[in-house]
């Protein structure tokens, strides 16, 4: 599955390097002469905007694949229980508050993903932790926080002007620095969620199996809780409030990994990242010159997946 999964990532990357309001062979854009218009279009437009696609599409995934696994919860990700709403409103307060300082917007986005996830945590434990329960807590927190979103665009009318295309999550205008500076919390959400695969294995086996097995349950959840916190967060505060790819792609994977973390979370950041460009290339596609928000095609295909899920939870379907 590995191997397949980086084909279809390389494949994805290659289309959103060729696509676009005007399309450009492959070979032409690295044959450009430097200084040129493909050559700025590669540079300055679809480099970046692949290489933040790529970066948010792996980080969601893994996230949605972590907390769907240590919260035992078919319909837990970043966007559906929070977790990209809170990374949302820091991001935007700390842009309000301190409009020079981009370098802080990463590290408020993490603060604000993992304070949501261990709050909606707290809330679901204290009412009875309950698979819905959960989804619900989050749905109330998320409402809450989009509502503080609103205020902080009527409070800072030029925060409000750039902040449109963040709520939708887009990709368009986004540049290597900004991908960059998340790239620290990217890389250490993604070695944490590796150097817990094997523990995430044991916690799938129920918390008094694992108990027994010598698994620290509570050390192993905050950590998986923490690494899916900083990988929403860093995307977040690059590509905005995109979702649905912490849901649907994990999903996808397990069909053909099985509950093996130590391959899901792997492929999951490979095939995140493809995920997320296929979406970004059919935005920019579709009413071509006029291209849609990535957000936007990703809400078309997770909601009725979503839905999915929900009728299969009914029914006792669900795989967990």
């Amino acid at each position: 599955m590995l191997p397949v999964s980086a084909l279809l990532l390389l494949a994805s990357a290659g289309l959103s390097l060729c696509l676009g309001s005007r399309s450009y062979p492959l070979a032409a854009l690295f044959t450009a002469e430097r200084g040129g218009t493909v050559w700025q279009v590669l540079m300055y437009v679809r480099l970046p905007r692949t290489a933040a696609g790529l970066a948010s599409g792996a980080a969601l995934a893994v996230a949605g694949a972590l907390l769907q696994t240590v919260l035992n919860n078919a319909m837990a990700s970043p966007n559906v229980i929070g977790v990209n709403a809170g990374a949302g409103f820091f991001t935007v307060l700390c842009a309000a508050l301190l409009p020079d300082t981009p370098g802080l917007l990463p590290p408020a986005a993490f603060f604000g993903a993992l304070g949501t996830a261990l709050l909606i945590y707290a809330l679901a434990v204290r009412a009875g932790l309950g698979r819905m329960t959960l989804v619900l807590a989050g749905v109330a927190v998320s409402s809450i926080l989009s509502a503080g979103l609103n205020a902080l665009s009527l409070l800072f009318p030029d925060v409000a002007v750039g902040a449109s295309g963040f709520l939708m999550g887009e990709l368009r205008g986004v540049t290597l620095s900004a991908v960059g500076a998340a790239g620290p919390y990217l890389l250490a959400g993604f070695l944490l969620a590796l150097l817990l695969s094997a523990d995430l294995n044991v916690l799938q086996l129920g918390e008094e199996m694992a108990a027994s097995l010598g698994l620290a349950v509570s050390r192993t959840r905050f950590l998986a809780v923490l690494a899916s916190a900083l990988l929403a967060g860093a995307a977040v505060s690059f590509a905005g409030l995109l979702g649905f790819a912490g849901l649907l792609v994990p999903h996808i994977v397990r069909r053909f990994t099985g509950g093996d973390n130590r391959l899901l979370i792997p492929c999951c950041a490979l095939c995140g990242g493809a995920f997320v460009l296929l979406c970004d290339v059919l935005a920019r596609v579709l009413f071509a010159p006029f291209e849609l928000p990535v957000g936007i095609i990703m809400a078309l295909l997770g909601g009725p997946f979503f839905l999915h899920l929900l009728l299969h939870h009914k029914r006792g379907r669900v795989y967990d």
